[in-house]
């Protein structure tokens, strides 16, 4: 099988004339911008790696030691910002609209930092840090606060020898629709949960349509989202994959650019210069 291209230019030429373009993204992006990934090596969150915090069963178990995590997540995310990446994908997006061409992200990515990029064509396929939905009625609502409850003003710190706050189920975030007063879970998809039906119909509507592929600081392990740019590839669509390092699909795509995503990225999707198409 042959080694994937590095040719900039080559990937160039294919982007000047591609009228619908997918691009997947996955944790890689958000490290960029300083964003915890608890991926690999490092990984924790007090003794507790992310998959031992992000199921329904650990919720079930404990409610508040979860509630903590995601809210040490999103206090964290308040004071992150959209990397050269971010900003990259979202300029292009709304430079290739003017001209009748379509954008469309398909992020792993939890954090909005696209949509703060200014990106508007987003499938958020694992949910998004700042929903939350009602275990009881099942409302779904953005969500804000700082912090999101009371009884968590403070709480989360990250460090191993911190102990559990083990706040009453009655003082965690509660439901506000219409006199509901259920208990609120991040509106995320966990591990054992299965992906929103209607977001990965219009994921795979997307990646159907699409006549160039870009995967952008994506493992390509988390499963069913790494199959995606392979099925692509396997119909004959170029692929490029934006990496800081070979990853299982890699082979399977016509072109790997090695290195940040910020510095890898913007030159690859920069605007063509008048004489180029």
């Amino acid at each position: 099988m042959a080694q994937p291209s590095s040719d900039l230019a080559a990937l160039r030429e294919i982007f000047s004339q591609a009228q619908n373009i997918a691009i997947i993204t996955g944790a890689g992006v958000s490290a960029e911008s300083g964003v915890p990934t608890f991926r690999g090596a490092g990984g924790y969150w007090r003794k507790w790696q992310a998959q031992e915090l992000a199921s329904p069963e650990a919720f079930t178990q404990n409610p508040s030691r979860v509630w903590e995590f995601y809210h040490y997540r999103r206090e964290v995310m308040l004071t992150k910002n959209p990397n050269p990446a971010h900003l990259a994908i979202a300029e292009c997006e709304e430079r290739l609209s003017q001209q009748g061409r379509t954008v469309t992200v398909i992020t792993q990515n939890i954090d909005e930092l696209h949509r703060r990029a200014g990106s508007n064509n987003i499938l958020e396929i694992h949910g998004n840090l700042f929903k939350t939905r009602c275990i009881s009625c099942g409302h779904e609502a953005a969500n804000y606060k700082s912090p999101i409850c009371a009884a968590l003003q403070g709480k989360g710190a990250p460090d191993p020898d911190a102990n559990d706050a083990q706040i009453s189920v009655q003082e965690l975030p509660r439901c506000e629709h219409k006199g509901c007063h259920g208990l609120l879970r991040p509106a995320l998809v966990w591990f054992g949960e299965s992906l929103d039906s209607n977001v990965l119909t219009r994921t795979e509507k997307v990646l159907d349509s699409c006549d160039l592929c870009l995967v952008v600081g994506t493992s390509s392990i988390v499963y069913p989202a790494a199959m995606f740019a392979p099925q692509v590839a396997a119909r004959g669509v170029p692929v490029a994959e934006f990496n800081m390092e070979n990853t299982p699909a890699t082979m399977k795509f016509k072109f790997h650019f090695h290195g940040p995503c910020g510095t890898t990225l913007p030159p690859a999707l920069a605007r063509h210069q008048a004489g180029q198409s």
